[in-house]
């Protein structure tokens, strides 16, 4: 090419990526333009980091700036998680929300009648029904637990799990028993997917309406209306065969499950279904406002990735 340059990254869609790719006890850095892990025995392995939307950095991983910046270009989320990926502790922005998004977000989110509306929605696409009319968004809520508390149970006799409900510390995950770590690793795999495809849409993690007050509440929300029939299952089916390393065995069935499902084809569409059910439109620019002095180029990544 011209002046020996390559031509500029540009995200793809997150709908045509791999779900989920787990590292572990290696140095990340670039190499010729490649994302590339190097171990302790200086054996190198290529991650193909644009066609990935999370990869989840286990303990033992160090992150070159290098390589966190061709994330961030690509549109790859890195997430660093506990061991086996049952802790989620931090993770690198690599989109954003748009402020047109955001704000159209913030106003369903403010409104209560709005934000009604958009749980409901939630709600109906979980459950595949409409829920209840004249409820509450708290009503709501406990209609939802008390059938998800049920369908723990079925789970659990499906797949002869002993099951006395789900119980883990948050500061001592090891003292759960195997079926409350296998779900811990399962909704793991699951947030870290639901995050990336949230800014990949150009919306913030935070801005929840079912769930508040958490930098992931919307990620919470939207993570929970698939969590039934792809995640829940897998970790069930695991506890029930305790394999020697369980979490490691989620994590592949949760790949496997996403695959299948084409969940990543799915939730950016949904994302803007359930906010459609607002009914309003996305705010407009002010009209005195200053637009970019040079035009955002074309990209082919979603609304939410950089250019």
């Amino acid at each position: 090419m011209a002046n020996g340059l390559l031509p500029p990254l540009k995200p793809i869609p997150i709908k045509d990526r791999l779900s989920v790719v787990f590292i572990e006890r290696g140095e990340i850095d670039v190499l010729d333009g490649a994302f590339v892990v190097v171990d302790v025995t200086g054996v190198r392995t290529h991650i193909p980091v644009g066609g990935v939307a999370c990869i989840m950095l286990e303990p033992g991983t160090r992150v070159s700036h290098r390589a966190a910046a061709l994330a961030a270009r690509v549109g790859t989320l890195l997430v660093w998680v506990g061991e086996a990926g049952v802790r989620l502790y931090s993770a690198g922005q690599p989109g954003g929300a748009r402020s047109d998004r955001l704000l159209y977000q913030a106003r369903l989110a403010l409104d209560d009648d709005l934000r009604l509306k958009v749980v409901r929605k939630m709600y109906a696409l979980r459950f595949g029904e409409e829920p209840p009319a004249r409820r509450s968004v708290e009503q709501l809520r406990g209609i939802e637990g008390a059938r998800v508390r049920r369908s723990y149970q079925l789970l659990a006799q499906q797949f002869g799990v002993k099951w006395s409900g789900r119980d883990y510390d948050a500061e001592s995950w090891d003292t759960a028993d195997v079926a409350n770590r296998c779900l811990s690793a399962a909704t793991s795999c699951l947030y870290g997917v639901t995050e990336a495809a949230v800014l990949a849409a150009g919306y913030a993690p935070a801005v929840g309406f079912i769930h508040t007050g958490k930098p992931l509440s919307f990620v919470y929300d939207i993570a929970d209306v698939y969590k039934f029939e792809t995640v829940v299952p897998v970790a069930f089916k695991v506890a029930a065969a305790n394999p020697g390393n369980a979490e490691r065995a989620v994590r592949l069935g949760c790949r496997d499950v996403f695959r299948q499902s084409k969940l990543l084809d799915r939730i950016i569409p949904d994302i803007e279904c359930i906010l459609a059910a607002g009914e309003i439109a996305r705010p407009e620019a002010p009209a005195d406002a200053i637009g970019p002095a040079l035009p955002n180029p074309e990209s082919l990544g979603d609304a939410g990735h950089r250019a």
